[in-house]
């Protein structure tokens, strides 16, 4: 259960620390196998529990050294059914997975009540194809109905917010949108940009952010795995969507999604370039509130950004 004033809502008004690159930091800093880069599996044994409490742990005591709040986000951004099939989970296997998610977290977070102003647990929801690639256009009836079971198992167990991240169309922006609301539940919408920032698909930001508010929109929006350097391309076109953007998740690299995927060794960016990048972007979108990490990011570049040391 959450510890938030007001449920779901909180860290789109209230300084708030997420995690960073969870499934970079587990393969390259832990050392663990991520097939399909899926870490819910890990949800399955003790084991993989503990070092999923260790790794948000990390970012619990960064919102303690900051004295703000915390978004602990479930580690389900893989447990759907495309991406969840290959790994041989079927349907009631991966409703279990997406309930116990939320149930570790609210658990793990309960231990922080007290130490933090709120506790806000989302279930995470992630892209149907490959989220470095835009396939197409994405039908957002479809995009509701593929989605919606996962959105419903959070909602069953309590979650306080479901997030998309790393979309990359409009299309399935607005069906995740349809499908939380449609399940009772808080949504954000994340979507990542090309260095150039654009969506994968070639549509500006601004275009999509409108685009899925004109069905109803997302309680607000966020932008994930991809450098601030790009985020910032991305707000050459002015208006009052820029506004809707409430929290970032950034990679630590510079380099494109192309380059990312075939890369065979971490790119852990200049940390100083990181956080100089923050500071321009909190200066260009002063509504920013949620600030976390995405793919080569670990505590330490969170740390930073929010001005304390880093715990481990």
């Amino acid at each position: 259960m959450s510890t938030t004033a007001t449920p779901g809502l909180r860290p789109a008004t209230h300084p708030t620390v997420t995690d960073g690159g969870l499934e970079t930091d587990l393969i390259f800093h832990a050392g663990v196998d991520l097939p399909e880069f899926a870490a819910f599996p890990l949800l399955d044994d003790e084991r993989g529990r503990e070092l999923l409490r260790f790794y948000y742990r990390g970012y619990a005591e960064v919102a303690v050294r900051a004295g703000v709040g915390l978004l602990l986000e479930t580690p389900t951004w893989r447990a759907n059914p495309d991406w969840g099939a290959r790994l041989g989970r079927d349907a009631a296997g991966l409703a279990r997975t997406n309930r116990a998610a939320v149930a570790f977290l609210s658990d793990l977070g309960g231990s922080y009540a007290g130490r933090v102003p709120a506790v806000t647990v989302s279930g995470v929801v992630g892209p149907r194809g490959d989220g470095y690639r835009a396939d197409g256009g994405v039908d957002a009836g479809e995009a509701a109905a593929y989605h919606r079971p996962q959105l419903d198992a959070f909602a069953e167990a309590g979650a306080d917010l479901a997030t998309a991240y790393t979309l990359t169309t409009a299309g399935e922006a607005v069906g995740v949108v349809r499908a939380a609301r449609a399940a009772g539940l808080p949504v954000a919408v994340s979507f990542t940009l090309e260095t150039d920032g654009r969506l994968p698909d070639g549509t500006l930001l601004a275009d999509a952010v409108e685009q899925v508010d004109a069905d109803g929109g997302p309680d607000f929006f966020l932008l994930n795995c991809a450098h601030p350097r790009h985020v910032l391309r991305a707000l050459d076109e002015p208006g009052g969507w820029q506004s809707r953007i409430r929290g970032l998740r950034c990679n630590a690299s510079t380099a494109s999604h192309a380059e990312l995927d075939a890369a065979e060794q971490l790119d852990e960016g200049d940390l100083d370039v990181f956080a100089d990048g923050h500071s321009a972007l909190r200066a260009r979108l002063p509504w920013l509130t949620v600030l976390g990490g995405c793919c080569g990011t670990d505590v330490r570049h969170v740390a930073r950004i929010w001005g304390v040391d880093p715990p481990r």
